[in-house]
C-alpha cells in the first residue's frame, strides 16, 4: 500500500535508537523527509547513517542533536537548517519515560521532570505546529506514550501519570475544529518492544525480585499472549499507518500495541 505520504515533512524526537529509530524509519521508507532529534550526537547521527540508506524516493534526513524536552532543544529542532521549521505535516513526539521505582521515593522535582518531559513537552511541540498544518490541510500527530496509560503498572508511577495527563488533553484537542481541518491527533501505545528501555525495566524488576534479568525476560514473555516482544520496525510500520492519507478518518484514538496482553473488551 501506497501511504500517499512521500515528500511530505516529518519531525521524530527521541529517533536515535528503540521505538522513535523505528518510526523515523517507516517513514524514510516511504519516501518522507525527516527531521530527527536526540540528545546525543553520536547516537543520532549513527542512526541518520542508517536511515540515509533505507530511505526510498529521494527521502531526506536532517539531523538535530538536542534535547527536545528543553525550549532550546525544541526551537534547535524547528530551526534546523534545511528543514521545514514549525511547518512539519507530520510529528511523531517521543521522550524518554521516567525511571521505574517506589512512588515513596519520588520527590516534587522527579515529579516535575516526569510531567515536563512526558506531558508538556509533546504539548508544546503540538503547540508550536497544528495551526500550521490546520490552515494547509493536512497534519499527522502521533504521540508515543505507553500501555502503561491504559493498563498501569505500579514501578512506573512517574509514567503512567504523566502520559495520562497527555492522553486526557489530546482526548480534547483531537475533537476541536481542526479535525475537520485534515488534521489527526492519536497516541500510540507500545507494550514490551525489544528496547533499552524494556531491558532497565527488566532490571529493576529483577533487583526487586532478587531474581537475574534473564529470568524476569522470559518469564515476561510467556506472559504475552504473541509469547515475544515487540520490535521497533513493527511498532514503526503502525506509525506510519496513522500518518497516512488512508487514516485521515482516525483520530483522538489510544492504538494499543501489546501483543494481547491487555484482557478487556475496550
Amino acid at each position: 500500500m501506497d501511504l500517499g505520504i512521500a515528500g511530505r515533512w516529518a519531525l521524530v524526537s527521541g529517533a536515535s535508537k528503540g521505538l522513535g529509530f523505528g518510526c523515523a524509519q517507516a517513514l524514510v521508507q516511504e519516501g518522507v523527509n525527516v527531521v530527527i532529534v536526540a540528545r546525543t550526537a553520536s547516537a543520532i547521527e549513527a542512526a541518520a547513517v542508517q536511515l540515509r540508506d533505507r530511505a526510498a524516493r529521494g527521502a531526506q534526513v536532517i539531523v538535530v542533536a538536542a534535547d527536545i524536552t528543553t525550549e532550546q532543544g525544541r526551537e534547535a529542532a524547528f530551526g534546523a537548517a534545511g528543514g521545514p521549521g514549525r511547518d512539519v505535516d507530520i510529528m511523531v513526539t517521543n521522550a524518554g519515560g521516567p525511571p521505574p521505582g517506589d512512588f515513596r521515593n519520588w520527590d516534587r522535582d522527579a515529579w516535575i521532570k516526569a510531567v515536563d518531559a512526558n506531558m508538556l513537552t509533546p504539548i508544546e511541540m503540538i503547540k508550536a505546529t497544528v495551526d500550521g498544518m490546520a490552515s494547509r490541510g493536512f497534519g499527522r500527530i502521533v504521540n508515543i506514550t505507553s500501555s502503561a496509560v491504559k493498563a498501569p503498572i505500579d514501578i512506573l508511577g512517574l509514567s503512567n501519570g504523566a502520559r495520562s495527563g497527555l492522553t486526557g488533553f489530546v482526548a480534547g484537542l483531537a475533537r476541536s475544529p481542526i479535525a475537520a481541518k485534515g488534521v489527526t491527533i492519536n497516541n500510540l501505545l507500545p507494550g514490551k518492544f525489544d528496547t533499552d528501555r524494556l531491558a532497565g525495566t527488566f532490571a529493576a524488576t529483577a533487583q526487586k525480585l532478587g531474581k537475574s534479568s534473564d529470568e524476569v525476560r522470559a518469564t515476561q514473555a510467556a506472559q504475552i499472549p504473541a509469547r515475544r516482544f515487540g520490535t521497533p520496525e513493527e511498532f514503526g510500520a503502525i506509525c506510519a499507518f496513522l500518518c497516512s492519507a488512508q487514516a485521515g478518518y482516525l483520530t483522538g484514538q489510544n492504538i494499543l500495541a501489546d501483543g494481547g496482553v491487555y484482557q478487556g473488551t475496550f
